[in-house]
């Protein structure tokens, strides 16, 4: 039974991808009258103010700022696939664990709370749960990467398989990637929980999820089907950030709204944007002179960065999703999953272009969903951009697809069911932090 008046402590990694899907969780507590406090980055403070969460500031040295990671650590830059996912576990999300331990301690030893909330990124979460027994709620922020019999790992970006060949196949990509391509993080996971004094564990730091609840942003349909599911695995529909308070339409926005031609929306998020030529420019120049009207996000740099447009062409810094998406026919991206857990809310197919951090299995679940198709390019050849967006627009299978989905998340009710979820745990007999 929920307390009549809880308090939360949330924690998230400094970066909108990360922080963003717990903004509709704080939003929904705080509007019941339960109070929340909100350990993150400094920058994401006005976001976090927004939802009525107490701002707690992170420490100075686990903020680091995602849009210039790469420029804070050049080992990061250029990686991929594999190599990516292993340099980001072991610098990016294993490193900050005994910093954010330390940091979780000396909160909850001035403020008792009914339960910690946090990112699945936010690996210290996991550890002060291991070390105290604190109810912890895991939030999804990145396709489902737990282990499974029934799909390869995380990071390969294969389609499911419970055939016997397809879950032998898995068993042994799993034996690979453990022993062999993850053996390092492994290793490194390992000397960080003997400096906390937690025993030694077989489990990834890829299966990273409480216990206890966790709630996955998205929906059943656009995961793959588990028959070793973990019971504790909620699908919450679409955690997205909310409405932009203070949006001003731009001068052109009728032309998205008059629906006289198919919109086609662009973009590269709001970290990954520093070479728009990658997505954005590519897909403005391919459609050039076609029959659809090209709206353009820049994540914020001014859009003259995109030089002159042409005719069927508009860009902005931003716009919010949930006033574009309802007037728009397909959208291009390089595979956020928030941006794409979104876009299928509304119903809306995607052209899917990425190829770091998760963007490859995101990419590979709007493809075996039906909702749209994958380019396994961060910066597609012209002619195969093209072709993809014309056949999203045109084929009425994507379509179908992506209203699919976009059914399945208007049958949850989410601000109700994150309410009925979290209070079983802030009112468990686990007691308080």
């Amino acid at each position: 039974m929920f307390p009549s008046m809880a308090r939360f402590l949330f924690a998230s990694m400094p970066s909108a991808g990360h922080t963003n899907p717990l903004k509709p969780i704080a939003r929904a507590l705080v509007q019941a009258g339960h109070a929340v406090d909100w350990y993150a980055g400094l920058r994401l403070r006005d976001g976090v103010l927004a939802t009525g969460a107490a701002f707690v500031p992170m420490h100075p040295e686990l903020d680091q700022h995602g849009d210039s990671f790469n420029d804070d650590h050049p080992g990061r830059a250029g990686r991929t696939g594999l190599a990516g996912i292993r340099w980001d576990l072991k610098h990016l999300f294993l490193d900050p664990v005994p910093r954010q331990v330390a940091e979780l301690h000396a909160l909850v030893a001035g403020q008792r709370y009914d339960a910690l909330v946090a990112d699945m990124g936010f690996v210290g979460a996991a550890a002060f749960h291991e070390l105290t027994g604190a109810p912890w709620v895991s939030v999804g922020i990145s396709p489902l990467p737990i282990p499974s019999r029934d799909t390869a790992p995380f990071g390969t970006a294969l389609p499911p398989s419970a055939t016997f060949a397809g879950r032998l196949r898995n068993r042994a990509l799993y034996a690979l990637m453990d022993h062999v391509l993850l053996r390092d993080v492994g290793k490194h996971w390992a000397a960080i929980r003997a400096r906390l004094e937690l025993p030694p564990t077989v489990a990834s730091p890829l299966s990273n999820i409480s216990p206890m609840l966790h709630l996955q942003n998205g929906v059943a349909a656009f995961e793959y089907p588990r028959s070793d599911l973990p019971p504790q695995v909620r699908f919450v529909g679409s955690l997205d950030a909310g409405p932009a308070a203070d949006f001003t339409p731009p001068p052109w926005w009728s032309d998205v709204t008059s629906g006289g031609r198919p919109v086609v929306h662009v973009t590269q998020g709001t970290v990954a944007n520093a070479d728009l030529s990658a997505l954005v420019t590519r897909t403005i120049r391919v459609l050039a002179g076609a029959d659809v009207l090209v709206v353009a996000t820049t994540g914020g740099a001014d859009p003259a960065v995109l030089g002159p447009l042409p005719a069927n062409a508009r860009a902005a810094a931003f716009i919010p999703h949930g006033a574009l998406l309802p007037h728009t026919s397909a959208m291009v991206t390089n595979g956020g999953y928030g941006g794409v857990q979104t876009a299928l809310a509304h119903g809306v197919p995607l052209v899917v272009a990425g190829v770091t951090e998760d963007k490859p299995e995101v990419a590979a679940r709007v493809a075996w969903t039906g909702a749209g198709l994958r380019l396994r390019s961060a910066a597609p050849a012209d002619e195969d951009l093209r072709a993809a967006i014309d056949r999203v627009l045109t084929e009425p299978s994507f379509t179908a697809g992506a209203a699919r989905l976009r059914d399945a998340y208007a049958a949850i009710d989410t601000p109700a069911t994150l309410l009925a979820l979290v209070g079983a745990v802030a009112g468990s007999a686990a007691g308080r932090t």
